[in-house]
């Protein structure tokens, strides 16, 4: 998803480690502009990610509060802490990266991260949003909606890609970010991954392959 001619703003909902369709149409905007007044929308990356694991790929999903039917303003969207489910995430991830090149690099940082309960599904996808962008180097100014608009008006330079980027079945395309992935040798290729496989694969280099 490349910007648009004279689009300076990239609007888009809030996501859970989001993949590397968001990252690359991030790279190619100057702002990052956060819906936080819509309403939940189910099968989204929302509240869910997908990583590369020796069978393919695995899904990580957020547990909510009132579950994934909810009509709940985003902002307001709890999170479930009932099971523990951070602790099963980060067992996943240790599992799928372990033998990855930069894994034991981030290992202790990210996983500081997961020990921290929080109750609303924005914060926890902002603190996992901002740590990925230290580490790659992202560093585009982000601010949030005040209020809903089901569409922005040309002369504010908006690119709307709300719900543009949903979970589904993702096909090697020209302009595929590549890059050798831990279990590529078993499963082949898994494109479009989280932002979390390219981090674990290519590290520092992260950034300049989305560009």
């Amino acid at each position: 998803m490349a910007a648009e001619a004279n689009k300076k703003t990239l609007l888009v909902e809030s996501q859970y480690f989001p993949n590397i369709s968001f990252y690359k149409a991030l790279t190619d905007h100057e702002k990052l502009l956060i819906e936080k007044n819509e309403h939940y929308q189910k099968v989204s990356f929302r509240n869910r990610c997908y990583i590369a694991g020796p069978n393919g790929s695995i899904l990580l999903s957020v547990p909510l509060a009132r579950g994934k039917n909810q009509r709940t303003i985003m902002k307001d969207v709890r999170i479930s802490n009932v099971d523990k489910w951070q602790a099963l995430h980060w067992k996943t991830l240790v599992s799928a990266y372990r033998r990855s090149p930069w894994f034991e690099y981030y290992e202790e940082e990210l996983g500081s991260l997961y020990e921290k309960q929080v109750t609303f599904l924005l914060d926890w996808n902002m603190q996992c949003f901002e740590w990925a962008n230290k580490v790659i180097g992202v560093s585009t100014p982000v601010t949030f909606t005040e209020e809903y608009h089901k569409t922005y008006a040309p002369e504010l330079s908006v690119t709307d890609a709300r719900d543009i980027i949903r979970p589904g079945d993702k096909q090697v395309e020209e302009g595929t970010v590549r890059y050798t992935q831990v279990f590529q040798d078993r499963v082949g290729f898994l494109p479009d991954m989280s932002i979390l496989d390219l981090i674990f694969c290519e590290g520092k280099r992260s950034l300049e392959l989305l560009k």
